[in-house]
């Protein structure tokens, strides 16, 4: 009786192990921003202040890490929300998330399994100290655009 017992034990930690394993696994730090990049200079007309573009088309709202947050450690959750007016509905191949330095970074492919077409939501976007200013554009269905400019100011831990 004990055996069977075991033997059910056994298969219940191993089924459990295997139902948990690809839960850890979804959750994967993303390098967002290389040490390299981040050494670049910012272009000389860079405009430091926080912005969205207005317009018919979609809004980008930056919901993690909030506006209002002067900085923040990596590994940052990013995520970032988007809307289509009118009932439009979000072109998520649109996606384009830039880097603002010199010469240009584009970020969308490191965040491209993290896109839906409600937003962004990256839960661990790896960024190295100092300042950062990136570029969200995203288009509607419609072909309509709309654009977000936000900053991260990252500190070391």
């Amino acid at each position: 009786m004990l055996s069977k017992l075991a033997l059910v034990i056994g298969f219940c930690v191993t089924a459990g192990m295997l139902c948990v394993w690809p839960s850890l696994a979804e959750t994967k730090h993303v390098l967002l921003i290389t040490a390299d990049e981040a050494q670049r200079p910012l272009p000389p007309d860079v405009d430091l202040t926080f912005r969205a573009g207005v317009s018919r088309g979609p809004t980008i709202e930056l919901l993690s890490p909030k506006p209002s947050e002067k900085s923040v450690q990596s590994p940052v959750h990013l995520h970032l929300k988007f809307e289509g007016r009118g009932g439009a509905q979000i072109d998520v191949d649109s996606l384009k998330l830039t880097y603002i330095r010199n010469p240009a970074v584009n970020l969308t492919d490191r965040v491209k399994e993290f896109v839906k077409p409600t937003g962004v939501d990256v839960p661990e976007a790896e960024i190295p100290a100092g300042m950062h200013i990136i570029r969200a554009d995203v288009k509607d269905k419609e072909g309509r655009s709309g654009y977000l400019i936000f900053r991260l100011n990252v500190v070391n831990r």
